[in-house]
């Protein structure tokens, strides 16, 4: 195994830049064509059973005690089965860590108590300890969580987090860190993973797109297809046929979002996260 680097200037230059790049993405998004096609959502679980395909999922509750909705799109969920059927043949199994999300498990995504403090310890130390102004604090926590529906393709039902287990014993693919980092190690292509861990990823990547999944740059877990996030990244030009939908589980029908470039959290709700990250860290600290 490869020695990780260590050169904190280094991982500090380089962890500001790919947030800068991660927000300048969430913008783009934010303004991407979308033809939503209405197509209807199906349960990952039950296609893999009935496909005979090994896939594991999360035990883990969502935010708020929430169930998870582990669905897909069912245009893509034969593509999804493909390439977990190839991770078996290569001796590994998808574990989807997450999938669709409603538009109330992703706002309080970005309200968990453990997000904030995260986010606003990184941040410090990529200012070498000072404390970060609202302004930055907030690009940083955009970056990282989605703030709309429309940015967030896992509301689009066309995205999936996975951790890649080994069939023999179960245990986790090293890929330089565990579902959710947030650290210099958490965009794709980081270069403070070893090389096994690099070389797991750039195979589990090569998989995925096999079978048209796209990876997202910033997050080494995330891969989606048909969304805003996969024509942007292919420079296609055309507008996805995924959006932002709410999903009938009993069912799998969806409904567009009404207005899916809404923000969704208040100014309020993210000063209220901020002053709870700073409380439970230390008193007498403020954002300027």
């Amino acid at each position: 195994m490869g020695a990780e680097r260590t050169d904190e200037e280094e991982r500090r230059r380089y962890w500001s830049e790919e947030m800068d790049a991660a927000y300048r993405f969430m913008l783009a998004i934010q303004e991407a064509p979308v033809a939503e096609c209405g197509e209807p959502l199906a349960a990952l679980p039950e296609a893999a059973a009935s496909a005979g395909v090994t896939v594991f999922f999360s035990a883990l509750p969502h935010v708020r005690g929430l169930p998870r909705l582990f669905f897909l799109r069912t245009g893509i969920m034969k593509d999804f089965l493909a390439a977990a059927e190839e991770m078996n043949r290569s001796g590994w199994a998808i574990k989807v860590e997450d999938a669709y999300r409603s538009r109330e498990m992703q706002k309080y995504n970005a309200l968990r108590p453990d997000v904030f403090p995260a986010v606003l310890e990184k941040t410090q130390w990529e200012l070498g300890g000072a404390m970060p102004d609202i302004k930055l604090f907030r690009r940083r926590l955009a970056a990282l969580i989605a703030m709309s529906p429309k940015v967030g393709t896992h509301c689009s039902g066309s995205a999936v987090d996975v951790s890649v287990l080994s069939l023999d014993g179960g245990a986790e693919v090293d890929r330089g860190a565990p579902y959710l980092e947030i650290s210099e190690k958490t965009p794709m292509g980081s270069p403070f993973v070893s090389k096994e861990a690099a070389h797991n990823r750039a195979e589990i990547t090569a998989i995925m797109a096999r079978h048209g999944f796209r990876p997202y740059p910033f997050e080494f877990w995330h891969y989606n297809k048909g969304d805003s996030y996969d024509e942007h990244l292919s420079g296609s030009g055309r507008p996805a046929r995924y959006g932002a939908v709410d999903l009938d589980p009993a069912t799998g029908a969806v409904t567009a979002v009404p207005d899916p470039a809404a923000p969704l959290n208040s100014e309020e709700d993210i000063g209220a996260g901020i002053e709870h990250a700073l409380r439970e860290g230390g008193a007498g600290r403020t954002l300027s």
